[in-house]
């Protein structure tokens, strides 16, 4: 394996007499994934019998990922699985001297706000990748872990973040205070780049001139004082609050919102609201209309939710269901706004309900606990891409076509539009009973 400068420059910090905390942190590309799971890999082999652990906020993430770049790292070191080392499901590591890595989930749950499940881990030293994306509090709950034969072994409780840059603790513990000559001695920060890493094939680089300035500047440039995008209608710290707002309680009405799958999209999703809380989220693949009809009337009288509380995308084949369900509300996105006040001015009611999810998730009132959504970065990147689309102009609030959503996320939105649709009840005001009518 080839490191390159700031890797090597990492892992002399990693090696030193005063380093307990390293950060690798900048842009993307620069190989931090490599020299966490090759800092582990070492560790694990020079030590016998020790024990590392490899961590990010959510397990399925980090076997998808992390996991598979520590064993492209043990391929290129000659180790074979099965013989050098066994990896036994759902997550350790074992090699052949008795060293062992763990693998863990470091996901704020609302059932384990303490990290009781890390509370009688005891562990040699610590990885966690993507860093920015996990609590202060977890950080530190594994930092606290590290004593597993450090004194036979003459070791310091060390820990590796690694991470790209991000307006959280990673900046403020690490970053900032690197920059301004105060860091402690025992805290390492080192920037590393793409252009940091001459292994890394030239097409990378062109991916991420492509992406919008503030992705741009963060994942190719390391720019940590980057802005949001000012037509961004929701901002990062809430679309990642609606994670852990653990304050949000089910409460009130319960609501279902269904986007049905489109000609050339074969997703269904179908979320259940109780309050402002998701208590389920389901997807359905290639389902036919009476499939979908179906499932809703079973998940409606199941947990209880109230037809006139049942929203259905009515464009494309999502009219067919909705035809099925006498009682439940269509909703077609170009529409026009509905009791929009005199002030407001919006160029449909797919907009309308988009400004009013914002101003809900930017107060911190949507919670969709973790273990309910499918995958929660790609969730965070389409609320992140709702966004006005005339901002310095006069006149109706316009979102950012479809279109171009698809284009700046590479794929469609799958999730957005039950949210937005869960919004419309917000200023609809109906006024329905909520009496069962499946």
């Amino acid at each position: 394996m080839k490191l390159t400068i700031r890797q090597t420059t990492a892992l002399d910090h990693l090696e030193d007499d005063q380093s307990v905390e390293v950060l690798f942190g900048g842009g993307a590309g620069s190989g931090k994934s490599a020299l966490g799971c090759y800092w582990l890999l070492k560790n694990s082999l020079k030590f016998a019998k020790t024990r590392w652990l490899m961590g990010r906020t959510i397990l399925k993430t980090l076997k998808e990922t992390t996991l598979t770049t520590f064993f492209q790292i043990c391929r290129m070191q000659g180790l074979k699985a099965d013989l050098h080392y066994h990896f036994t499901q759902p997550s350790t590591i074992t090699f052949f001297n008795g060293s062992e890595i763990y693998l863990k989930d470091l996901f704020a749950y609302p059932s384990d706000p303490e990290f009781d499940d890390l509370g009688s881990l005891e562990i040699t030293g610590a990885f966690i990748d993507e860093a920015n994306q996990v609590s202060y509090k977890a950080k530190s709950i594994v930092q606290s872990r590290v004593r597993f034969m450090l004194d036979e072994y003459r070791l310091l409780p060390r820990c590796l973040y690694t991470c790209n840059p991000a307006h959280n603790w990673v900046k403020h513990e690490f970053r900032d205070p690197h920059v301004q000559g105060t860091l402690d001695p025992s805290r390492k920060f080192v920037q590393a780049l793409l252009r940091d890493n001459p292994y890394i094939t030239k097409h990378y680089k062109a991916n991420l001139e492509r992406l919008p300035k503030r992705d741009r500047d963060r994942l190719l440039f390391g720019n940590w004082d980057y802005e949001d995008d000012p037509a961004q209608l929701m901002n990062h710290e809430s679309i990642a609050a609606l994670f852990v707002n653990e304050h949000v309680t089910p409460e009130g009405k319960k609501y279902m919102s269904c986007d049905v799958a489109r000609f050339g999209k074969d997703k269904t999703i179908i979320r259940i609201w109780h309050g402002y809380k998701c208590i389920l989220r389901e997807e359905m693949t290639k389902a036919s209309t009476v499939e979908v009809a179906e499932r809703i009337k079973e998940l409606g009288g199941r947990l209880s939710v109230p037809r006139p509380h049942t929203i259905i995308d009515e464009d494309g084949i999502g009219g067919g269901v909705l035809d099925q369900l006498p009682g439940a509300k269509g909703f077609i996105a170009a529409s026009s706004p509905v009791r929009a006040k005199a002030t407001e001015k919006y160029d449909s009611l797919k907009t309308q309900c988009a400004y009013k999810l914002a101003e809900l998730v930017n107060e911190f009132r949507f919670y969709e606990p973790v273990e309910r959504v499918a995958n929660m970065e790609l969730l965070s990147e389409e609320l992140a891409e709702v966004k006005e689309k005339n901002l310095d102009r006069d006149g109706k609030r316009t979102l950012v076509g479809k279109d171009k959503m698809k284009q700046a996320l590479g794929r469609s939105p799958d999730d957005l539009d039950t949210y937005i649709m869960r919004a419309y009840f917000e200023i609809a005001r109906t006024g329905t009973s909520g009496s069962q009518t499946w």
